[in-house]
Protein backbone atom coordinates (compact mmCIF):
# COMPACT_ATOMS: atom_id res chain seq x y z
CA UNK A 1 0.00 0.00 0.00
CA UNK A 2 1.01 3.49 -0.95
CA UNK A 3 2.06 5.57 1.94
CA UNK A 4 -0.50 8.69 2.07
CA UNK A 5 1.88 11.33 3.15
CA UNK A 6 5.54 9.66 1.78
CA UNK A 7 5.26 13.04 -0.69
CA UNK A 8 5.08 15.23 1.93
CA UNK A 9 8.53 14.45 3.54
CA UNK A 10 9.53 15.11 -0.07
CA UNK A 11 8.43 18.37 0.07
CA UNK A 12 11.63 21.29 0.28
CA UNK A 13 12.36 21.80 4.17
CA UNK A 14 9.96 19.19 5.33
CA UNK A 15 12.70 16.32 6.07
CA UNK A 16 15.44 18.39 7.28
CA UNK A 17 13.02 20.32 9.48
CA UNK A 18 11.40 16.84 11.07
CA UNK A 19 14.76 15.92 11.78
CA UNK A 20 15.60 18.64 13.68
CA UNK A 21 12.60 18.31 15.81
CA UNK A 22 13.07 14.97 16.42
CA UNK A 23 16.76 15.49 17.91
CA UNK A 24 15.41 18.50 19.50
CA UNK A 25 13.07 16.71 21.50
CA UNK A 26 15.15 13.84 22.24
CA UNK A 27 17.90 15.66 23.77
CA UNK A 28 15.21 17.45 26.31
CA UNK A 29 14.59 13.83 27.32
CA UNK A 30 17.72 13.12 27.75
CA UNK A 31 18.35 15.74 29.98
CA UNK A 32 19.25 14.40 33.76
CA UNK A 33 16.41 16.35 34.64
CA UNK A 34 13.99 14.36 32.61
CA UNK A 35 15.66 10.83 33.55
CA UNK A 36 13.75 10.42 37.05
CA UNK A 37 11.74 13.86 37.34
CA UNK A 38 9.85 14.24 34.13
CA UNK A 39 6.63 14.02 35.74
CA UNK A 40 6.82 17.24 37.17
CA UNK A 41 8.39 19.09 34.34
CA UNK A 42 5.98 17.10 32.49
CA UNK A 43 3.20 18.92 34.74
CA UNK A 44 4.57 22.04 34.16
CA UNK A 45 4.69 21.88 30.65
CA UNK A 46 1.11 21.04 30.53
CA UNK A 47 0.46 24.30 32.41
CA UNK A 48 2.60 26.39 30.06
CA UNK A 49 0.98 24.55 27.02
CA UNK A 50 -2.95 25.36 28.38
CA UNK A 51 -2.17 28.94 29.20
CA UNK A 52 -0.92 29.57 25.75
CA UNK A 53 -3.49 27.16 23.67
CA UNK A 54 -5.94 29.32 25.95
CA UNK A 55 -4.70 32.81 24.66
CA UNK A 56 -4.39 31.69 20.87
CA UNK A 57 -8.44 31.46 20.73
CA UNK A 58 -8.98 34.61 22.99
CA UNK A 59 -8.76 33.09 26.43
CA UNK A 60 -7.47 34.24 29.63
CA UNK A 61 -4.12 33.28 30.67
CA UNK A 62 -4.03 33.63 34.42
CA UNK A 63 -4.28 31.12 37.18
CA UNK A 64 -6.92 32.20 39.45
CA UNK A 65 -5.12 31.71 43.66
CA UNK A 66 -8.37 30.16 44.20
CA UNK A 67 -8.31 27.92 41.06
CA UNK A 68 -11.44 29.14 40.39
CA UNK A 69 -11.40 29.78 36.62
CA UNK A 70 -14.35 32.19 35.54
CA UNK A 71 -12.71 31.59 32.06
CA UNK A 72 -14.61 29.13 30.05
CA UNK A 73 -11.77 28.76 27.23
CA UNK A 74 -8.83 28.78 29.92
CA UNK A 75 -11.18 26.29 32.04
CA UNK A 76 -11.09 23.86 29.09
CA UNK A 77 -7.53 24.43 27.79
CA UNK A 78 -7.10 23.30 31.46
CA UNK A 79 -8.80 20.44 31.07
CA UNK A 80 -7.36 19.39 28.39
CA UNK A 81 -3.71 20.09 29.85
CA UNK A 82 -4.39 17.84 32.69
CA UNK A 83 -5.50 15.24 30.43
CA UNK A 84 -2.14 15.07 28.58
CA UNK A 85 -0.16 14.50 31.60
CA UNK A 86 0.14 11.25 33.81
CA UNK A 87 -2.25 8.24 33.99
CA UNK A 88 -4.61 10.45 32.21
CA UNK A 89 -2.27 11.17 29.34
CA UNK A 90 -1.35 6.86 29.11
CA UNK A 91 -5.31 6.47 29.19
CA UNK A 92 -5.82 8.84 26.28
CA UNK A 93 -3.06 7.41 24.55
CA UNK A 94 -4.43 3.82 24.73
CA UNK A 95 -7.60 5.68 23.31
CA UNK A 96 -5.94 7.60 20.43
CA UNK A 97 -4.34 3.94 19.23
CA UNK A 98 -7.29 1.89 19.53
CA UNK A 99 -10.34 4.40 18.50
CA UNK A 100 -8.46 7.89 17.57
CA UNK A 101 -12.32 9.36 17.19
CA UNK A 102 -13.33 8.17 20.68
CA UNK A 103 -10.04 10.39 21.52
CA UNK A 104 -11.39 13.36 19.79
CA UNK A 105 -14.92 13.39 20.96
CA UNK A 106 -12.66 13.06 24.63
CA UNK A 107 -10.72 16.08 23.84
CA UNK A 108 -13.56 18.33 22.76
CA UNK A 109 -15.72 17.21 25.75
CA UNK A 110 -12.94 18.52 27.81
CA UNK A 111 -12.54 21.47 26.00
CA UNK A 112 -15.72 22.59 24.83
CA UNK A 113 -17.63 21.75 28.19
CA UNK A 114 -18.35 25.84 29.47
CA UNK A 115 -19.00 26.52 25.73
CA UNK A 116 -22.09 25.47 24.25
CA UNK A 117 -25.34 25.33 25.38
CA UNK A 118 -26.46 21.64 24.71
CA UNK A 119 -24.77 19.16 25.98
CA UNK A 120 -25.46 16.80 23.60
CA UNK A 121 -22.95 18.72 21.05
CA UNK A 122 -20.21 18.05 22.96
CA UNK A 123 -17.85 15.22 21.43
CA UNK A 124 -20.00 14.94 18.49
CA UNK A 125 -18.60 16.05 14.73
CA UNK A 126 -20.66 18.31 13.15
CA UNK A 127 -23.28 15.95 10.75
CA UNK A 128 -22.65 17.97 7.18
CA UNK A 129 -20.13 19.23 5.01
CA UNK A 130 -18.81 15.92 4.50
CA UNK A 131 -16.91 16.11 8.36
CA UNK A 132 -17.08 12.40 9.03
CA UNK A 133 -15.43 11.33 5.50
CA UNK A 134 -13.27 13.13 5.95
CA UNK A 135 -12.32 12.28 9.59
CA UNK A 136 -12.13 8.83 8.77
CA UNK A 137 -9.74 9.40 5.86
CA UNK A 138 -7.12 11.17 8.22
CA UNK A 139 -7.58 7.82 10.75
CA UNK A 140 -7.05 5.80 7.76
CA UNK A 141 -4.25 7.88 6.61
CA UNK A 142 -2.71 7.80 9.92
CA UNK A 143 -2.85 3.79 10.47
CA UNK A 144 -1.43 3.35 6.99
CA UNK A 145 1.87 6.23 7.08
CA UNK A 146 5.20 5.33 8.35
CA UNK A 147 6.01 9.36 7.77
CA UNK A 148 8.14 10.44 10.29
CA UNK A 149 6.29 11.65 13.46
CA UNK A 150 7.05 15.25 12.91
CA UNK A 151 5.21 14.95 9.11
CA UNK A 152 1.95 12.70 11.30
CA UNK A 153 1.56 15.35 13.69
CA UNK A 154 1.54 18.24 11.55
CA UNK A 155 -1.29 16.82 9.28
CA UNK A 156 -3.23 15.94 12.21
CA UNK A 157 -2.88 19.65 13.56
CA UNK A 158 -3.65 21.08 9.85
CA UNK A 159 -6.70 19.01 8.98
CA UNK A 160 -8.42 19.44 12.57
CA UNK A 161 -7.57 23.09 11.54
CA UNK A 162 -9.24 23.12 8.48
CA UNK A 163 -12.34 20.91 8.87
CA UNK A 164 -13.07 22.57 12.57
CA UNK A 165 -14.89 19.02 13.27
CA UNK A 166 -17.03 20.29 16.21
CA UNK A 167 -17.84 23.74 15.64
CA UNK A 168 -16.45 24.91 18.82
CA UNK A 169 -12.78 24.87 20.39
CA UNK A 170 -11.82 22.83 16.91
CA UNK A 171 -8.10 24.60 17.80
CA UNK A 172 -7.42 23.45 20.82
CA UNK A 173 -8.40 19.84 19.97
CA UNK A 174 -6.21 20.23 16.92
CA UNK A 175 -3.03 20.87 19.07
CA UNK A 176 -4.04 18.76 21.53
CA UNK A 177 -3.94 15.61 19.13
CA UNK A 178 -1.09 16.69 17.58
CA UNK A 179 0.10 16.27 20.92
CA UNK A 180 -1.34 12.65 21.20
CA UNK A 181 0.85 11.95 17.95
CA UNK A 182 3.99 13.14 19.28
CA UNK A 183 3.40 10.76 22.47
CA UNK A 184 1.85 7.96 20.96
CA UNK A 185 4.38 7.90 18.41
CA UNK A 186 7.55 7.89 20.77
CA UNK A 187 8.86 11.47 19.43
CA UNK A 188 7.93 13.13 23.00
CA UNK A 189 6.83 10.17 25.22
CA UNK A 190 6.14 12.31 28.06
CA UNK A 191 4.63 15.52 26.48
CA UNK A 192 7.91 17.71 27.80
CA UNK A 193 7.77 19.39 24.78
CA UNK A 194 5.67 23.06 24.77
CA UNK A 195 5.46 23.86 20.96
CA UNK A 196 2.23 26.11 22.44
CA UNK A 197 4.59 28.87 23.67
CA UNK A 198 6.06 29.56 20.21
CA UNK A 199 2.70 29.50 18.54
CA UNK A 200 1.24 31.96 20.82
CA UNK A 201 4.07 33.93 20.09
CA UNK A 202 3.81 33.45 16.35
CA UNK A 203 -0.31 33.81 16.06
CA UNK A 204 -0.50 35.58 12.79
CA UNK A 205 2.13 33.30 11.20
CA UNK A 206 0.61 30.29 12.74
CA UNK A 207 -2.84 31.43 11.68
CA UNK A 208 -1.13 32.11 8.34
CA UNK A 209 0.60 28.70 7.67
CA UNK A 210 -2.77 26.69 9.02
CA UNK A 211 -4.38 28.61 5.62
CA UNK A 212 -1.53 27.55 3.84
CA UNK A 213 -2.14 24.09 4.27
CA UNK A 214 -5.94 24.28 4.34
CA UNK A 215 -5.84 25.67 0.86
CA UNK A 216 -3.83 22.41 -0.15
CA UNK A 217 -1.00 23.21 -2.88
CA UNK A 218 2.28 22.13 -2.28
CA UNK A 219 3.91 25.02 -1.19
CA UNK A 220 1.23 25.44 1.42
CA UNK A 221 0.60 22.12 2.71
CA UNK A 222 4.58 22.03 2.80
CA UNK A 223 5.09 25.31 4.54
CA UNK A 224 3.11 24.06 7.40
CA UNK A 225 4.52 21.11 7.92
CA UNK A 226 7.59 23.24 8.32
CA UNK A 227 6.16 25.65 10.45
CA UNK A 228 4.82 22.32 12.70
CA UNK A 229 7.83 21.02 13.09
CA UNK A 230 9.90 24.58 13.74
CA UNK A 231 7.20 24.96 16.89
CA UNK A 232 8.14 20.95 17.76
CA UNK A 233 11.75 22.18 18.39
CA UNK A 234 11.20 25.57 19.47
CA UNK A 235 8.90 23.58 21.89
CA UNK A 236 11.67 21.39 23.18
CA UNK A 237 13.64 24.70 24.14
CA UNK A 238 11.05 25.57 26.38
CA UNK A 239 10.80 22.07 27.46
CA UNK A 240 14.54 22.51 28.33
CA UNK A 241 13.97 25.70 30.36
CA UNK A 242 11.46 24.10 32.56
CA UNK A 243 13.83 21.06 33.19
CA UNK A 244 17.15 23.75 33.83
CA UNK A 245 14.76 25.27 36.32
CA UNK A 246 13.74 22.13 38.09
CA UNK A 247 17.26 21.19 37.74
CA UNK A 248 18.48 24.11 40.39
Amino acid sequence: MTDPLAPLTELPGVRAAADKARDALAEVHRHKTNRRGWPTTAAEAAVRAARSSSALDGGDTELPADGAVADPILAGALRVGQALEGDALRNLVGIWERAPLQALARLHLLAAADLVDDEGELGRPRAHGGVAERLDVLVQTLLATSAPAPVAAAVVHGELMTLKPFGTADALVARAASRLVTVSSGLDPHALGVPEVFLLRRRQAYLDAAAGFGAGTPAGVGGWVVFCCGALEDGAREAMSIAEAAAG
